[in-house]
């Protein structure tokens, strides 16, 4: 990249903006799980833009839904009627889970969140909201509310009464030491005693990314949120479930991260990888919920046709190729190589994670401190051996890895072998 382009960008985007690596590098373009840089270098992809470029780069299938649908228009919002936003919208509601379910769609995953916490508050005709320790629901003025994660938390003023609840990061955790369902049953009874302390009885919901994303891919035990639901449903309070990154089989055991916990959500939320990068978000829930919004309400961008035809082309893209599959089982085989890394690094303090959602927390030796040198290292490191990952955590010290649903053996092995390459030069 030009030093002229970097100059530009800092000259022209808020100084909250800030690019990846020392010497940050302009994509040019893209082809399936590879991305060139405007100098012709070329990287493997296992972030995807955020876990949003999700089948591949230029993916044959929504290339083509996408141009075929500009040529004939690109928007005309949700005010008229639209065969690419009311086909989606069906595809969706049906592959939620959720009874009687009507779709809202935005622009944006925080877009998303916003539309929830506006109908759990008004179902419930609450401003009191729970949402979980070191989660990040978006950027809007209402979803930094409901975010508790320091790095990311823009201002403390909010409409909200919101309390956070024990959740899913367990390595920091005052309940480290316990085993999966003893950690639940903790987690529950925090939540228990936070309702009957700090609530006056009319909470309106709880909103919970089923993994952490900025939160590292904090993973919690399978069933934790079933457990958590059940003290929610004794008391009609409304559970959330964030798929902005979860979605769409990328855990692999499941095509919806709630559907580990054996349960159905009220409502849930997605955007990124359903759009394969083009802006594409929403929320599902119950018709009875959405009803309680009486006036006109609609978003201008929200399903217009042009996303909807990309997003219609992607699910069809992870149905019809079985993606979940995939995703199950590269993912086992991406685990085994973190974990054998892991093993053979003794500042790799967790690997954790599940089908190609991944991630490795970096620590000091022999202790959980967090360290962030070691974490820049990685992650500058990885892209020089030709690996572009993320990067996350509380504190900044966890590397974040999401390879595209379709994914080969080869690139697989190609990934480990350069951050195995990189972990190397790493004291």
């Amino acid at each position: 990249m030009s030093d002229d382009l970097l100059r530009r960008y800092r000259a022209s985007l808020p100084s909250f903006l800030n690019p990846y690596y020392a010497d940050p590098i302009e994509i040019d373009h893209g082809e399936g799980s590879y991305v060139f840089d405007s100098r012709g270098g070329r990287y493997l992809d296992f972030f995807g833009g955020v876990l949003t470029t999700m089948v591949g780069h230029n993916n044959p299938a929504v290339t083509a839904a996408v141009q075929a649908q500009a040529a004939k228009v690109m928007h005309t919002s949700s005010l008229y009627l639209s065969e690419p936003m009311i086909a989606l919208a069906e595809r969706i509601a049906d592959l939620s889970g959720i009874p009687d379910a009507r779709v809202f769609m935005t622009p944006s995953g925080t877009e998303a969140n916003d539309t929830a916490v506006l109908l759990a508050t008004s179902y419930r005709k609450s401003n009191q909201m729970l949402a979980m320790r070191n989660s990040y629901h978006g950027r809007s003025f209402t979803t930094q509310a409901i975010t508790s994660h320091s790095s990311w938390s823009s201002t403390s003023l909010s409409g909200l009464q919101v309390t956070f609840v024990q959740g899913p990061y367990k390595l920091r955790s005052p309940h480290a030491h316990l085993d999966g369902d003893e950690f639940t049953s903790a987690c529950v009874n925090d939540l228990v005693q936070l309702l009957d302390m700090t609530s006056s009885g009319d909470v309106a919901g709880l909103i919970a990314e089923p993994i952490q994303g900025v939160g590292g891919f904090a993973t919690p035990p399978d069933g934790f949120f079933g457990s958590m639901k059940k003290e929610l449903d004794n008391r009609g309070i409304l559970y959330i479930s964030d798929e902005v990154q979860t979605g769409w089989g990328r855990t692999g055991e499941h095509f919806w991260g709630y559907q580990a916990h054996d349960i159905v959500p009220d409502m849930l939320t997605f955007a990124k990888g359903v759009g394969n990068g083009i802006t594409l978000a929403g929320i599902v829930a119950r018709a009875e919920i959405f009803d309680t919004i009486n006036v006109l309400n609609f978003s201008t961008f929200g399903g217009n046709p042009l996303s909807a035809a990309g997003g219609l082309a992607t699910i069809n893209v992870v149905t019809e190729n079985d993606l979940q599959r995939n995703a199950h089982e590269m993912g086992a085989r991406f685990r085994a190589g973190l974990d054998a890394l892991a093993a053979e690094s003794p500042w790799i303090g967790e690997v954790r994670g599940k089908g190609l959602m991944q991630a490795v927390e970096i620590v000091e030796p022999a202790s959980t401190q967090p360290s962030v040198e070691r974490t820049v290292q990685m992650h500058q490191l990885a892209k020089d051996e030709g690996l572009l990952v993320g990067k996350g955590g509380l504190y900044n010290n966890v590397i974040r890895m999401a390879p595209m649903l379709n994914v080969t053996e080869t690139e697989i092995d190609e990934g480990i072998d350069a951050l195995a390459r990189a972990a190397a030069k790493i004291n």
